[in-house]
């Protein structure tokens, strides 16, 4: 057991330690956000056979420019066997399957219709345009999505067009979530006096849910290990347990010392981060165990950190390292060195700004921010413009001003 880390070292023990193979068979309207536990391949070719781009008239190179006639006329799912032949011509709609020696197709609004079975074709008509050709989308055996994938949208157009109905997906991850300390009351209960309301249990239960997870609460302890070891049997038939407070030097740290006493396997205690360094990640049986600092801002900041990898491995996912945007900071910013600082602020597309107000008790901060950046542990200032990676937390990228999308040259 490593008493303090860093995140890189965190990251990584994640990376060793977490894995779930379940995994469940489900229709693909509903596998949206899962991750793939197979290699699917192509079944058929796309298309399956050589049709039109465009409502026009399949034709010969040799007839360019010439009077033709129109032999006949084939629709979207029809067949016709017919073929050309010099001077002759096919009318085809969008979809159709082209005759087997068309060499072109030319639209409808590029020729001169001479009477009701005659056509004058254009001038330089070029080969093969406009004929979408027998597996230039996909070619049968292609592999379309590989294991470990997250699907979306784009996949269920993948797999519909294969007649794929069901596929293999890995379980959705299940967390577990209780509320510890009597002097924290939920936002549904009356408050006594000297005390507060606890928002890191519904503000990570309803993370947990926006990524992904089934989230189940599990109630609230009294201030005694016992209450807590209650509670924390009743979450080792889950995934992942997620709990806040209880955890740093000089709390009742109950919550410690509950886990501790039911035999987890603790991989770290502390992280060089702030605001956050009380975190505790571990395992207790078959279930992974996060134990966040109890101050708001700390136990979000160092979720979205740490907390979402672990998701994203118990979901089975290719992507679990954070990602990040080059961008420019907004004004000057005086750091305190010696430990990897978590700065959350606003990105706006153009640069990032940091919140002036963050203090690890603070509740309000993240409602301003979209994002964060992770300074080292050796920088105790930046200058305005200076180069910075922005690690987005609402990646709904969308602004309140309108701007110009459009690119140019």
């Amino acid at each position: 057991m490593k008493q303090i880390t860093t995140i890189e070292e965190a990251i990584q023990i994640i990376h060793k330690e977490v894995s779930n193979s379940a995994y469940d068979i489900v229709p693909i309207e509903q596998c949206i956000g899962r991750i793939c536990a197979d290699k699917i391949f192509a079944t058929i070719d796309l298309p399956r056979f050589n049709n039109s781009a465009m409502d026009g008239y399949a034709v010969l190179l040799d007839d360019n420019n010439n009077q033709v006639s129109v032999i006949s006329r084939t629709l979207a799912g029809e067949v016709n066997n017919d073929i050309l032949s010099s001077q002759k011509v096919i009318k085809v709609m969008t979809g159709a399957k082209v005759p087997d020696n068309a060499e072109a197709i030319v639209p409808i609004e590029n020729v001169e219709i001479v009477n009701d079975n005659e056509i004058k074709l254009p001038a330089n008509i070029k080969s093969n345009q406009h004929i979408r050709f027998i597996g230039e989308d996909i070619k049968s055996e292609q592999l379309l999505i590989d294991t470990h994938q997250k699907l979306d949208f784009s996949h269920i157009s993948l797999l519909s067009s294969q007649g794929i109905t069901h596929i293999k997906v890995y379980s959705v991850p299940r967390v577990a979530i209780f509320a510890s300390g009597e002097e924290l009351k939920l936002h549904f209960q009356d408050l006594g006096e000297n005390q507060i309301y606890n928002s890191n249990t519904p503000t990570l239960y309803a993370r947990a849910k926006e990524l992904g997870c089934e989230v189940s609460f599990l109630g609230s302890s009294k201030d005694s290990v016992e209450s807590l070891q209650e509670l924390i049997i009743n979450a080792s038939k889950f995934d992942l347990i997620i709990t806040s407070g209880g955890v740093s030097v000089g709390e009742a740290d109950f919550t410690k010392e509950a886990f501790e006493k039911l035999g987890v396997e603790t991989y770290f205690t502390k992280m060089q981060i702030k605001p956050g360094k009380p975190v505790v990640f571990g395992k207790l049986g078959n279930s992974f165990v996060l134990n966040l600092p109890g101050n708001p801002l700390a136990s979000n900041l160092v979720f979205e950190v740490l907390g979402k990898i672990i998701i994203q491995k118990l979901k089975n996912s290719n992507e679990i390292y954070h990602n990040y945007i080059d961008t420019r900071l907004k004004g000057d910013m005086k750091l305190k060195s010696g430990q990897f600082t978590v700065i959350p602020g606003y990105f706006d597309g153009e640069s990032f700004e940091a919140l002036d107000k963050r203090a690890p008790g603070m509740v309000s901060v993240l409602s301003k921010a979209n994002g964060m950046i992770i300074t080292l542990n050796d920088v105790d200032s930046l200058k305005d413009n200076s180069k910075v990676k922005f690690l987005p937390i609402k990646w709904e990228f969308f602004t309140k001003n309108h701007k110009n999308i459009f690119t140019s040259n």
